[in-house]
C-alpha cells in the first residue's frame, strides 16, 4: 500500500474536525470538561479538564493507542480528575465510533464514552 492510502487510524473513520467531550468515565459521569479529536492522521489533540494535550495514535482501527502526550501545565481545581483522565486514557486499546458517539474501550472493561459536541 502506498502512503496515499486511505488512513485507517480512527482520524479516517471519526469526522477530523469533530471534537468529542467526554460524558463517561467507568459508568460513572465525568465530572469535569475533557474532550477529545483527531485532527489528522495519527494525531490526538484536545483540552484535559486543565490543560490541552496532543499525542499520536497510529494503530488501525478499531484498536487505539496512545503514544507519548504532551500537555501543557497549568494547575487549576480539577488536577485529580485530569490525572483520572490522563491515566484511562493511556490504558484504552479500542475504538468504536457510532454517529455522535465515540467509545474508547480495553479488555480489563475500562471505558471512556464521548459524544461529539456541536459545531
Amino acid at each position: 500500500m502506498s502512503s496515499g492510502c486511505k488512513d485507517e487510524t480512527i482520524s479516517g473513520y471519526a469526522n477530523t474536525n469533530t471534537s468529542w467531550k467526554l460524558v463517561e468515565l467507568d459508568g460513572a459521569s465525568f465530572p469535569a470538561k475533557a474532550t477529545i479529536s483527531f485532527p489528522e492522521k495519527g494525531r490526538i489533540a484536545g483540552q484535559a479538564p486543565c490543560n490541552s494535550y496532543s499525542g499520536t495514535q497510529s494503530a488501525p482501527y478499531p484498536w487505539f493507542e496512545t503514544g507519548p502526550i504532551a500537555a501543557t501545565k497549568r494547575a487549576c481545581p480539577d488536577l485529580t480528575a485530569e490525572a483520572e483522565f490522563f491515566e484511562a486514557l493511556g490504558q484504552m486499546r479500542l475504538a468504536e465510533v457510532s454517529g455522535d458517539t465515540l467509545i474508547l474501550s480495553n479488555e480489563d472493561g475500562r471505558e471512556m464514552v464521548f459524544t461529539s459536541l456541536p459545531r
